[in-house]
């Protein structure tokens, strides 16, 4: 007898899902890989601005895609009275709502969290913002690069003795995504548990400043004396670790005083561990210089970065090479692992994203998630949830109260 395959972990949790860009459709995306419902409610006549992100095909655009699978799209426009009272009308019927605007525009809306939890008690909200839902930033605009900024993350990225650098990945957005992602998931724990809904406020400053390992408990710890800093290729803490050059790339390589006599042994060079510029970590950071050279001069030796992974791996040296985006898709790790994914979208055709990457052992597998037309489900989400007619909804379209179009 054939076991079936068990459910989704999220099967039968419906969300409401006001959120656009980036930091809240990453978190939803991830509900929906799980198996929640999703209804995404966009704004006509254009939608998410995130449907005309370049690079596009056919008028699909992958980052709506990457994001957006698996979410059905309920059009309406929230500028008019009967397209309030709609959206207000399917709280109810939902578990989870989930938004990203600034502060204050829900609640103008008669959409904040005390208006729907009176609709429904049970309801968890979560409000992904650049700064919170409190204080006196609350209401700024922000985009990922400024919650770089505030965060200390582009202060710590970048050479020294040259200008802070943004983190060239949507590190702010997606993170804050994650985190109310994991909020969400406790939210519905404890619900289970007290019956009771939650507001969860998620900043995107909050989550990137949760990143600093070192830099806030070492300088307060120490008085200032630890003067956190941009680093350039190389960790300030520890030598050697950072960036070396191979004979085709780029290698990162990190030992600490547990690994650093396997690099000696894979160098070749044992005297090395009596050498008095490398005898503690102390004195290997204050002649960083010529271990490097050292490092990179064995390097340089080898005909491939892959040799030279190889004969350090061998002796057990943390180590790996410094992929492109591109070209991790093909690498045996991402390919192994399903931390890279081929997708079929019936528009813009058959490309890559990145896979889901929580692993659970009873996974039913990916899931097909297609990525749906602006307003694709008007009629199927109001006849499943409020029992609409298909007059009702034709109606609601004539007057505007709801949109649609074919990309």
């Amino acid at each position: 007898m054939t076991t079936p395959a068990p459910a989704p972990y999220l099967h039968g949790i419906r969300v409401l899902d006001f959120t656009q860009y980036l930091a809240g459709p990453a978190s939803t995306r991830l509900l929906a890989e799980l198996g929640a419902d999703v209804i995404k409610v966009e704004q006509p006549p254009h939608g998410d601005p995130m449907r005309a992100q370049s690079p596009r095909k056919n008028r699909r655009s992958g980052s709506f895609i990457q994001q957006n699978r698996g979410k059905r799209s309920l059009c309406v426009d929230l500028s008019q009275p009967e397209g309030i009272a709609l959206v207000r009308s399917l709280v109810p019927h939902v578990d989870i709502v989930v938004e990203n605007f600034t502060p204050g525009v829900m609640a103008r809306r008669g959409l904040g969290y005390e208006d729907l939890s009176a609709l429904n008690p049970k309801l968890i909200m979560a409000s992904v913002s650049g700064f919170g839902q409190t204080g006196a930033y609350a209401s700024q605009s922000s985009f990922d690069f400024i919650a770089q900024a505030y965060s200390g993350i582009m202060h710590m990225t970048g050479d020294p003795q040259g200008p802070p650098m943004f983190v060239g990945a949507g590190m702010g957005d997606t993170n804050a995504g994650v985190h109310a992602f994991a909020g969400i998931g406790f939210a519905l724990f404890n619900r289970e548990r007290t019956g009771r809904g939650v507001h969860i406020d998620i900043s995107m400053v909050d989550a990137l400043f949760h990143f600093q390992e070192q830099a806030v408990q070492a300088s307060s710890l120490t008085n200032g004396e630890f003067e956190p800093m941009r680093q350039g290729r190389h960790y300030q803490p520890i030598a050697p670790a950072g960036s070396f050059q191979g004979p085709e790339g780029w290698i990162v390589l990190l030992c600490t005083v547990n690994q650093i006599d396997n690099l000696w042994a894979a160098l070749g060079r044992p005297e090395l561990a009596k050498d008095e510029r490398f005898a503690s970590n102390e004195l290997r950071l204050a002649n960083r210089d010529e271990l490097v050279a050292i490092v990179e001069e064995w390097m340089a030796g080898f005909d491939t970065d892959a040799d030279v992974l190889a004969a350090l791996t061998a002796h057990r040296v943390p180590c790996g090479p410094v992929l492109s985006p591109a070209g991790a898709v093909n690498h045996p790790y991402f390919t192994e692992r399903g931390a890279v994914r081929e997708i079929h979208d019936p528009v813009a055709g058959t490309f890559h994203v990145p896979g889901f990457p929580i692993k659970y052992s009873d996974s039913p597998g990916d899931l097909d998630l297609p990525t749906s037309n602006l307003g694709q489900h008007n009629a199927e989400v109001l006849s499943e949830l409020l029992g609409y007619s298909a007059d009702q909804v034709a109606d609601l379209e004539a007057q505007g109260v709801l949109g649609f179009k074919d990309r």
